[in-house]
């Protein structure tokens, strides 16, 4: 299947349904869609009377060898007892395919909202990624990719030049607001890092509150920086992110040894995922989906506004790096 063109159109009931009576499920009830754009995600009531959700993986975007380090990562987490929803293993199994559809069964756990204000919430959460990190420092991935300049930017680079998406009249400017916003980037980054395992995507919505924190969706999960599973917890003013950021790395510490060298890297994950993110949509603009949930990426003004927003990462780039509040 060409990754670039595909969706999920042939993916009917009937054919789910047929997916998980092959691996033992019949579903009692409906299928309940979830949220999610990159892959297809659905909860339902087996004949058992447990509630169970089946993921189905987008073709071509990862391989075999790569949901299996995933699915490995989940589960050394969960033997160590942090919570984070693992497949389960159906037959030996933790990944089935059928008609071309590589697919995972997991239980389905609900939870609250993770709150982004609640500094409490916040430390649990910190301890939890100490741990988490301490079981990503066994081993890395070797399927999986480590965060990198090219997989962030170039090839993403590449992508927006060649979109339909941006108005023709602005592509000139953007395309010059992004090639100097990759240059500074490639100014501040650096790779003195112990590469380790991460989640990849530990942003609040990736949290659930269940008498403590529930880590869900390592779809994302490759090696990199400590860092990345923390930076996206911030948010507010300067002086707001130093006093979560003390909340958190102490509560981290408790586990797994920070190197506050990676506070600069900060800023130039940041602007990654900005320019990152912009081509992950043009790349899947065939999705149906997609134009449905993204109608913005064909206005002229949003367009101006990222170019705006690069201008402006730059000068982020530029400051000092957010720094630990000093201790009197």
């Amino acid at each position: 299947m060409n990754n670039s063109a595909f969706n999920f159109q042939a993916l009917s009931p009937d054919l789910i349904l047929d997916a998980l009576e092959s691996v033992g499920l019949v579903a009692e009830s409906g299928l309940i869609a979830l949220n999610s754009y990159e892959n297809r995600v659905y909860q339902f009531l087996c004949e058992d009377k447990k509630r169970y959700v089946v993921k189905f993986y987008r073709p071509e975007r990862w391989s075999e060898s790569q949901i299996h380090e995933e699915h490995v990562f989940s589960h050394d987490m969960s033997e160590a007892e942090i919570p984070a929803v693992a497949p389960l293993d159906i037959r030996g199994n933790t990944l089935h395919s059928h008609q071309g559809y590589l697919f995972t069964v997991f239980p389905s756990v609900g939870g609250r909202q993770y709150e982004i204000d609640n500094l409490d919430q916040l430390e649990w959460v910190g301890r939890f990624l100490g741990r988490i990190h301490q079981v990503g420092s066994e081993s890395v991935f070797i399927a999986r990719p480590t965060i990198g300049l090219d997989e962030y930017l170039i090839q993403p680079r590449n992508v927006l030049e060649n979109t339909a998406l941006i108005p023709k009249r602005h592509h000139a400017s953007f395309m010059a607001a992004t090639d100097k916003l990759i240059t500074t980037i490639s100014e501040y980054w650096h790779d003195d890092w112990q590469p380790l395992r991460l989640h990849g995507d530990c942003h609040p919505g990736n949290i659930l509150w269940r008498d403590g924190p529930l880590f869900v969706d390592l779809d994302d999960a490759r090696n990199g920086p400590a860092v990345q599973d923390l930076w996206m917890l911030l948010h507010g003013g300067i002086n707001e992110q130093r006093l979560q950021l003390d909340i958190l790395l102490e509560a981290y510490g408790e586990f797994a040894e920070f190197d506050t060298r990676q506070l600069s890297l900060i800023e130039p994950l940041r602007a990654m995922r900005m320019v990152y993110y912009l081509a992950w949509v043009a790349r899947r603009w065939e999705d149906p989906a997609f134009p449905k949930s993204f109608p913005w990426m064909k206005d002229e003004d949003f367009w101006l506004g990222q170019t705006a927003a690069f201008t402006e990462q730059i000068k982020k780039l530029r400051a000092p790096p957010l720094q630990l509040m000093p201790m009197y």
